[in-house]
């Protein structure tokens, strides 16, 4: 049987309204996108890390530090068109889209993404939800923070920015860590109406990837702005896994100056002293 391989692509972009270049910040020392890399490269079950950009700067930051990257064209509409022009040199099993603005993201819920996909063979795509209830200071009614509803198959049914209408479904207990990546991790999901927050982390088989990006925008994925919707109106399913812990994303210079903070409480100044 031939060895399975599951390939993390990180979309990074310079232009952002709230935070230009921000892939390129380096007051810990190292890049934000460095740091986004190394979290993603000690993942089990990760093939390989790969960073896909536009821009010459990223380029060569991601160089200078060791890690692959690929130019792409610059008229990519989403992060998902960026990775599938990608994934269509890769020879691998599935493909993971983490966002390059969370240097936080825990290697471990990478790994169970994986495994959720694989113990799904009807689904092609897979992503990670959280209940809000494990979430300081989160609000469910932020139309900023997405919601899904799963059925009792832990198969989303629903992506949206509102509060959804119906009780919301969700793992009667998420493990607290997960260290051990195996079939206990992903409880049977159960009525509960605590609302669950998605997690902007896809996976992908590869042959679905290739054909997602040339679908047409679908009217729920317009109305909502969620372009999971497009697969969902396609009819095809998403799996759903839950963890405890939201990393958190940076999207603004204040959330790179909270994340920088945290850093240096844990590594010390020495980091940005080095470089």
């Amino acid at each position: 049987m031939a060895q399975f391989s599951a390939v993390v692509i990180i979309p990074a972009r310079f232009a952002s309204t709230r935070f230009p270049g921000k892939p390129l910040a380096k007051d810990t020392g190292k890049f934000l996108i460095q740091h986004v890399y190394e979290q993603v490269q000690v993942a089990p079950l990760v093939s390989n890390v790969i960073v896909a950009t536009d821009d010459q700067r990223i380029y060569d930051a991601v160089k200078s530090f060791g890690g692959q990257v690929v130019m792409t064209r610059a008229d990519h509409p989403s992060g998902t068109d960026r990775i599938a022009e990608v994934a269509e040199n890769l020879d691998c099993d599935m493909v993971i889209n983490v966002q390059g603005d969370e240097p936080e993201i825990e290697p471990v819920s990478i790994s169970q993404l994986i495994e959720v996909l694989k113990e799904h063979p009807e689904c092609e795509m897979a992503t990670l939800a959280c209940p809000f209830k494990f979430i300081e200071d989160a609000d469910p009614q932020d139309p900023n923070a997405v919601k899904v509803q799963i059925d009792p198959k832990g198969i989303a049914l629903n992506f949206s920015r509102s509060m959804l209408l119906a009780p919301a479904m969700e793992a009667k207990e998420p493990q607290a860590s997960a260290c051990v990546i195996s079939r206990q991790a992903i409880s049977r999901p159960d009525h509960d109406p605590h609302p669950l927050l998605h997690l902007g982390i896809y996976a992908y088989r590869r042959d679905f990837l290739l054909k997602f990006p040339k679908m047409e925008p679908t009217p729920l994925e317009k109305s909502e702005r969620l372009e999971q919707m497009r697969a969902i109106e396609n009819g095809h399913k998403i799996a759903v896994g839950l963890v405890r812990r939201a990393a958190v994303g940076i999207d603004t210079p204040e959330d790179y100056a909270a994340f920088v903070g945290r850093w240096k409480q844990t590594h010390g100044e020495f980091e940005s002293s080095r470089r």
